[in-house]
């Protein structure tokens, strides 16, 4: 019996494959393009352009911090400054498997969208 939710769960060579959520998917992307400025108001923003509607901090740290325990995210603390009364930023860069998470996700996309022939521009 076929079960769907199998489908993703590994590769035809019996790796696991985990592909992000479409929040997921975008924060990566955020923080790449954000490269050294990458800390939670940019991503923010640059995830709410994306998906034009906003979010809130806390989802979005949340979302963070899932993607740092995945470690698709390296999380670094920058040192505190008077000006934001003793706190410093978290500074988020992607890591060597987040770069493939994205790349698997792409590609996984690309594959689904193509086996609609009306969507599928090569024929």
């Amino acid at each position: 019996m076929f079960q769907a939710s199998n489908i993703f769960e590994t590769n035809r060579y019996g790796e696991k494959m985990d592909l992000l959520t479409r929040l997921e998917e975008a924060i990566l992307i955020a923080v790449l393009k954000l490269k050294d400025n990458a800390y939670g108001v940019p991503i923010n923003r640059e995830v709410s352009r994306i998906f034009q509607k906003s979010y809130t901090m806390g989802g979005l740290y949340f979302a963070l911090d899932q993607l740092v325990r995945k470690e698709y995210l390296m999380k670094r603390s920058a040192d505190p400054t008077p000006k934001r009364g003793g706190r410093s930023k978290s500074f988020y860069r992607l890591t060597l498997e987040g770069k493939e998470a994205l790349e698997t996700t792409r590609e996984h996309q690309i594959k689904l969208w193509e086996t609609l022939p009306e969507w599928n521009h090569e024929g």
